[in-house]
């Protein structure tokens, strides 16, 4: 696959430590199959998301070098464009969890040839309130996690990080009353944690939803309603053939296209790892908004 013009994005402070080494093993695999590969680092929260906004329909393709939080960011801008480009994400962050749904390698090399040799396909994504999401919308203990996680450990571990701060926060875990209305649907009652995903990855673990999760229009909902090691084991190690029927009772899923979430007091929300929003909030999808390059795996 070849492009007459191309963009790469790349966080300076997002992810490995290796910045410039990521960087240059990106280009010398891209800039072989682009006419004009312009290379922008980003500085400052919000620089990704104006950038895209702002010149992304000058591109053929916008790659995407950082974790999950600079493709949240960059996304948030290529959505709001009537003629957004192709997008490729190169993982260049802790868990990198979209570019797993996506089919691609966590090695930058791998991934961005995997760009270049697969195939574009139409994503849905995720939209709460005013923005999008691509993997996920989550309240209670996945925000409290990535509210615990210490940076200088993030730095040092990896994705070690993400475990570590979940299990500090398991036991520290309140519950909250919640309502909610699913596609028409009201219910309410007691969780620690409500999970809407868009993807299949979390953590780098694969979660128990169907493969064609990314563009069936639908959000997979989970609540938790109280946690626990055995009640993580299962929504992480299991692997379904057909639709999950999950076998804990604390553990309630189904599918939906609309959600409408409120909780008794303001909640904060985690958006693919990223804290900026609370409760309430409406959920729906955007079904095959944008176009991705995606791995032979997918």
């Amino acid at each position: 696959m070849a492009f007459n013009k191309a963009l790469l994005i790349h966080h300076n402070h997002a992810g490995k430590a290796n910045r410039a080494d990521t960087v240059g093993t990106a280009t010398g695999v891209l800039a072989p199959a682009v006419g004009e590969l312009v290379v922008v680092r980003t500085d400052e929260p919000g620089e990704g998301e104006a950038l895209c906004r702002d010149r992304g329909e000058q591109f053929d393709v916008v790659f995407i070098l950082g974790g999950d939080g600079t493709v949240h960011e960059c996304v948030n801008g290529l959505a709001s464009l009537q003629n957004p480009p192709l997008i490729g994400i190169l993982p260049g962050g802790t868990c990198n969890d979209f570019a797993r749904s996506l089919g691609l390698s966590p090695d930058v090399e791998v991934a961005a040839r995997q760009l270049l040799e697969g195939h574009a396909v139409s994503i849905d994504i995720g939209r709460a309130n005013d923005r999008v999401f691509t993997n996920f919308f989550g309240i209670g203990l996945i925000s409290d996690t990535s509210q615990n996680i210490n940076s200088n450990l993030k730095g040092t571990l990896g994705k070690l990080s993400y475990f570590i701060s979940t299990l500090q926060t398991i036991s520290n875990t309140e519950p909250f009353h919640y309502r909610m209305e699913a596609d028409g649907k009201t219910m309410e009652g007691e969780a620690v944690m409500i999970y809407a995903a868009n993807g299949r990855f979390l953590g780098t673990n694969s979660l128990p939803f169907a493969p064609d999760a990314l563009q069936d229009g639908e959000l997979d909902i989970l609540i938790i309603h109280e946690t626990g090691i055995p009640l993580l084991r299962e929504i992480l190690s299991h692997k379904p053939e057909g639709e999950w029927q999950p076998q804990n009772e604390s553990i309630s899923y189904f599918k939906a296209s609309t959600l409408l979430l409120e909780t008794d007091a303001p909640m904060p929300v985690d958006t693919d790892g990223e804290l900026y929003m609370k409760t309430p909030a409406e959920l729906s999808v955007l079904a095959g908004h944008l176009t991705f390059l995606t791995g032979d795996v997918y």
